[in-house]
């Protein structure tokens, strides 16, 4: 089944316990569309970039089958840029610098014919940027899943309370939630947001795993013990990209395959923070994918 992921495509400069990089391909839409490359072939992008975009990244993007007609270029604009440092136990981060660009003032606009989508991802940007994909769309989609962070929590809560009642996933981290809802617990956190509108929540919590919660039903996926984290930037955006790349590829959005969607999300995730930037999913095998779910498999059973 067709996906829309819409979000943002940018330049990132790291700094990590392990090394640095220069300009990088970053973004949210990035590694989403990324990730979800290898369970989906109807795989289409909405962001915009400056004209200081390479064009041998976005071949790197339809390389791996990402549709780039809803990637503008805005000529003599430069692309949105991400700079930051992660402290030593690679949780915590500090944003070094921002040069929004072309994202300041960003119109989705969806071409034709990508209206036919039966699920979007909603990367991270802004809720009102959001909320208008949702509206641009003539047909609603099968699935609509939300991303989110502390900052459109804290600057936009308004037009983020109104784009919740819109979406069916919401997926956010553990700090996120709390913020969002004012509970610590976040079992109650997530039956909080659960009243705002998702029917379904994602609560990550980083190298401790993700929780998924739905209408009575809770299933837990843990985190693969890593021998080493490289680069955590963008693990969350690849996590994404898998959950909604295998729903997309199955077309099936019940609990059972959601539990699914979370493993193949994880193991996904796992391989983002092996390497700096997108290096690492971009050159995976679907052995590879299948063996690291196979551990995720191994690792969580038991028996009585």
């Amino acid at each position: 089944m067709s996906l829309l992921t819409v979000g943002s495509v940018a330049f990132d400069a790291l700094e990590t316990p392990f090394g640095k990089t220069d300009k990088i391909i970053g973004g949210s839409a990035t590694y989403i569309t990324l990730s979800a490359s290898y369970f989906t072939q109807e795989n289409n992008l909405v962001a915009v970039v400056g004209d200081d975009f390479p064009q041998t990244m976005i071949d790197n993007l339809n390389q791996h089958g990402v549709r780039t007609e809803g990637l503008q270029v805005r000529v003599g604009e430069k692309t949105f840029f991400w700079s930051g440092k992660y402290h030593n136990d690679m949780n915590t981060r500090d944003t070094v610098e921002v040069q929004l660009n072309v994202m300041e003032g960003f119109d989705p606009i969806i071409p034709e014919s990508y209206q036919d989508c039966q699920y979007l991802m909603l990367g991270n940007t802004a809720p009102a940027i959001q909320q208008t994909v949702i509206e641009r769309l003539k047909n609603r989609p099968k699935l609509i899943v939300l991303d989110t962070m502390n900052l459109w929590i804290e600057i936009a809560n308004s037009d983020l309370m109104s784009l919740l009642k819109l979406v069916d996933v919401l997926v956010l981290n553990d700090e996120e939630a709390r913020q969002l809802t004012h509970e610590y617990s976040v079992v109650k956190a997530a039956a909080k947001i659960r009243t705002m509108g998702p029917k379904t929540v994602i609560i990550k919590k980083g190298e401790h795993g993700a929780l998924l919660f739905s209408e009575g039903q809770i299933f837990f996926a843990p985190a693969l013990p890593l021998e080493s984290v490289f680069d955590p930037t963008g693990a969350g955006d690849t996590f994404a990209g898998g959950f909604i790349g295998h729903l997309a590829k199955t077309d099936d959005i019940s609990f059972e395959n959601m539990k699914r969607a979370v493993i193949y999300g994880s193991a996904m995730a796992s391989f983002c923070v092996e390497k700096f930037g997108t290096e690492r999913i971009m050159n995976l095998t679907q052995h590879e994918i299948q063996t690291r779910v196979n551990e995720f498999v191994t690792l969580s059973a038991f028996g009585l």
